[in-house]
């Protein structure tokens, strides 16, 4: 018999907190089937799809199927979050590489647009996923009231309530906040490994780039012209006669 989802209490979070957002360049957009007017949107839907989940998907990577079954309508936004969450992808970059407690934590970061709340949530989601598998959580989470009421049936999930009013900065993306490996996977793999550059890349602002006509412009040619001048005079300042080698200008007194 399956243990059903513990109760937790969930903690005061931005996204909980009735606030009036202003739109700004960093505030997370909202991808929907209900005003999809052309192809195009749709394919910004699918791509939205794989950096909310994957982060980044190689052509190897997606999900040619799913795609075409919500491009005909045949499935909801919703369908294809699951399809995404139970794909190869995600359990061999997620789910193999984490263990229970950090795999849930990603994936109610990824589909319900936030942090979880406590550790109560995380082991109770994890009991989840213990008892029901992996197929039997993301149902659950994609089942449940907070999902339905957030995203629905044709909303792309998203992060919610990310830039808040009187901060310089909004909240760290969930891709960054939890990267794919965990800390022991990292050990193994040898992560961060060092980086060695044979050359130094430099940048030059636009506004102190030569512009045509500057002499910076001219001193590469001028470095390639090979102009060689005389070598230099190897004489000891002993061996030199001061007397006879300063000119002296006799003065005529008759005149």
């Amino acid at each position: 018999m399956a243990i059903p989802l513990l109760a937790y209490k969930p903690s005061s979070q931005n996204q909980r907190v009735a606030s009036l957002d202003v739109a700004s360049d960093e505030s997370s957009r909202i991808y929907s089937t209900e005003n999809i007017l052309s192809a195009t949107d749709l394919d910004d839907l699918i791509e939205a799809g794989y950096r909310q989940f994957f982060f980044h998907a190689f052509a190897s990577d997606r999900e040619r199927f799913l795609e075409s079954q919500l491009r005909n309508g045949q499935i909801t936004v919703r369908d294809f979050v699951r399809g995404l969450l139970l794909s190869n992808t995600y359990k061999r970059s997620f789910y193999n590489l984490n263990n229970n407690y950090r795999f849930v934590e990603q994936t109610v970061q990824r589909t319900l647009g936030r942090d979880v709340y406590n550790n109560e949530e995380k082991l109770a989601w994890s009991i989840t996923l213990a008892t029901k598998g992996i197929v039997g959580f993301v149902d659950a989470l994609l089942n449940s009231k907070e999902y339905i009421d957030a995203f629905g049936y044709d909303i792309l999930p998203y992060q919610l309530r990310r830039v808040l009013p009187g901060r310089n900065a909004g909240e760290m993306p969930f891709n960054l906040k939890s990267p794919r490996y965990e800390a022991y996977y990292r050990r193994i793999l040898g992560f961060p490994k060092p980086i060695w550059q044979s050359t130094v890349k430099t940048y030059t602002p636009q506004d102190k780039t030569p512009k045509a006509g500057s002499p910076a412009n001219f001193l590469d040619m001028a470095r390639n012209v090979g102009a060689t001048g005389n070598a230099p005079q190897t004489v000891s300042a002993q061996n030199i006669d001061i007397a006879r080698s300063v000119p002296y200008r006799q003065v005529d007194y008759n005149r």
